[in-house]
Formats: C-alpha cells, structure tokens, sequence
C-alpha cells in the first residue's frame, strides 16, 4: 500500500469512524475476510469473525436507535465516548509500521477528524429533531449509513477522489459547525423555557411614604405633601 493509499485509508476509517464506527468496522471486516482488500497488518483482526459478529449486531442495533426522534441524539451522546478514540486508533493502525512517531500523529489526526464528523452528524440530527415529522430523520440516518460504505469503498478503491472529496466535506464542516453550534444553543434555550420556564421580573418597589423622588431639573417632591390638596 502506497502513500497516497495509506492516507486514504486514515482519513477514511478516522472520518467514517465519527458517523458509524460499527458500519465502518463491519465494512472493512467483510472487505477483508472476503477477499477484495487487503488490510494493514495491525487492522487484519477486523476481519476476525468474532469481530464482524459484534460489529454486526452494535450496527443493527445503532440502525434502529439511530432512526428514533430524540433516541438518536441520546445515543451520540454516548457514542461520543466510543467513536472519537475508536477512530483515533483505527487512523494509527491504518499507517502500518512505518513507526511510533507516524502512529502517533496518525492518532492524533484520525482522533480530530472522529470528533468532528461526529459532532457533525450529532449536531445536524439535533437540529433536524425540532421538527416534529420523522422522515428527515430517517432520510438523514440512511443517508449516513450509505455515505460511510460507500465512503470507505471510494478510499480503498480510488484514494485520490476521497482525498478530494474529504477535503471538501472539511470545508463544508469549517462553515457548517458555526450554525449548527447557533441551532444547538436556541434548541437548549427552547428546552429550558418548556422544562425551567423563564425567571419571573424582580417586582417594582413601591417608594415608601416619606421618600423623596428627586427630578433631573433639581425639583424635589416629597410624599408626605398632597399637592393636591394646596
């Protein structure tokens, strides 16, 4: 495997380890095991059965989860945990033994671009979850799922197309997080106005009798006088 090939394979286990580590593992495992790739040594074990089977049965379980209006987003909540050093570890085991330091910074890449199509899709599906009709999010969490397949095959097969086309979702996150950070906050504001309710306003003190108001222009009124009855 070549250089070009070896980033690919990186960037492409790192990013689609953020969106659907189980599908990302269970792809490269069937990959593998069946012959049309051949894996890093230090990723071969994906292909081990018992690793397909438990990638399997986390990917049906996250296929359901992941299609439930607000289940989903309590799910990434979780996955948060998982999928970032998931993908970390995936990226340095994709550069093979080219050494400790290449692992590392593979790592350390492959852990940053986990998190942030993570925190993409978590907060994409967020913002889709305020509208109260599930076919966006179902449409969404298909669309992922065939995204990180297609993803990982566009990787091992035509490396220097995903690099481009990983570039360019990398654009498309440096000018998507802002918004979906602004449609996090009015999300969280919505739900503390429903569940907290808003702070009621500090009543207005009623001057006691005998205080003096005392007007810009230096007039002085004192309440104990009625000027009403001069």
């Amino acid at each position: 495997m070549g250089p070009v090939e070896t980033i690919a394979l990186t960037m492409g286990v790192a990013w689609a380890s953020g969106i659907n580590l189980y599908a990302a593992i269970l792809t490269l495992g069937l990959m593998h095991a069946t012959g049309n790739i051949d894996l890093p040594p230090d990723l071969e074990v994906l292909s081990n059965p018992m690793v397909i089977g438990a990638a399997g049965l986390m990917f049906f379980i996250e296929f359901f989860m992941d299609k439930v209006p607000g289940v989903d987003s309590g799910w990434d909540t979780l996955q948060t945990f998982i999928r970032i050093p998931a993908g970390a570890i995936l990226a340095a085991g994709a550069v093979g033994d080219v050494g400790a330091g290449a692992e590392l910074a593979a790592a350390i890449a492959g852990g940053s671009l986990a998190g942030a199509s993570h925190f993409t899709k978590a907060g994409t599906r967020l913002a889709i979850n305020t509208s109260p009709e599930p076919v966006s999010n179902w449409t969404a969490s298909i669309l992922e799922d065939i995204a990180v397949i297609a993803g990982l095959w566009t990787a091992l097969n035509h490396p220097i197309v995903f690099l481009i086309l990983i570039g360019l979702f990398i654009l498309l996150m440096i000018w998507l997080l802002p918004k979906i950070f602004r449609a996090i906050r009015a999300v969280y504001r919505k739900l503390r106005s429903i569940f907290g309710g808003s702070s009621p306003e500090p009543a207005t003190e009623t001057p006691a009798s005998g205080t003096n108001l005392t007007a810009d222009d230096g007039f002085t009124l004192s309440l104990k006088d009625d000027p009403s009855k001069k």
